[in-house]
């Protein structure tokens, strides 16, 4: 049975959002208001960490350790505990707004009006809001569908792009195998050119041709 292989599919390429993309969804959410400010913050931590919607979600204020050593501890996919390091910012963000909405350790970090933790369908709801509000800012998120999971995306590019090896990103987010997460290598253009340009001819100049402006009025012209 376990020699049968497994039935082939076809995989999508994941998406992800660029620095642009990421700062207009960032200030998308009204701060004004004590939901903006929430969803603001889960939006930051969501988009630097790779949590999943249920680990987001699941979180209480006594997952989080702001002092030296910042982290977050998630129960995660497969009953696995795993911790993530924060950024400065992210870590200032979280701390107003622990400041702000305090609690017992055991309470939901990112609660409704009820107190009660948001589910994933008030995360989905709430991202699909502030999308939209950012799309008029930044062009390019209009027509992409914006949620919970490619965040997560995003974060694991952010890391592929910074040269972080494939290895420790497969514990960052938590998967199973390397396997896995391969996605995101067949995903990244950047890289693919970059090995293009490795496998060129010392002679040729980096980067794709351009053909000069005479050449493309002599084209148009035939």
């Amino acid at each position: 049975m376990l020699a049968i292989p497994t039935k082939r599919g076809d995989h999508t390429i994941v998406t992800f959002l660029s620095h642009d993309e990421v700062d207009a969804l960032l200030a998308a959410p009204d701060t004004a208001t004590w939901t903006g400010r929430r969803d603001h913050t889960w939006i930051r931590l969501a988009t630097q960490t790779g949590l999943r919607a249920s680990e987001l979600t699941g979180l209480t204020r006594g997952d989080v350790h702001l002092g030296t050593g910042a982290h977050v501890a998630c129960h995660g996919k497969g009953r696995k505990d795993r911790i993530t390091p924060l950024t400065t910012v992210t870590v200032t963000v979280l701390r107003d707004w622990m400041a702000e909405h305090p609690g017992p350790a055991t309470g939901p970090l990112f609660p409704t009006y009820r107190g009660t933790p948001m589910s994933s369908d008030a995360l989905q709801q709430r991202l699909t809001l502030h999308a939209s509000t950012a799309a008029h800012q930044c062009a390019t998120l209009h027509g992409k569908t914006i949620t919970p999971h490619v965040l997560r995306h995003t974060a694991a590019m952010n890391l592929l792009h910074a040269g972080v090896d494939i290895t420790v990103i497969v514990l960052w987010l938590g998967h199973e195998s390397v396997a896995t997460t391969q996605i995101y290598l067949q995903a990244d253009l950047a890289l693919k050119q970059q090995a293009l340009d490795r496998t060129t001819p010392p002679t040729t100049p980096p980067g794709r041709y351009r053909p000069p402006d005479g050449l493309l009025a002599f084209l148009e012209g035939l």
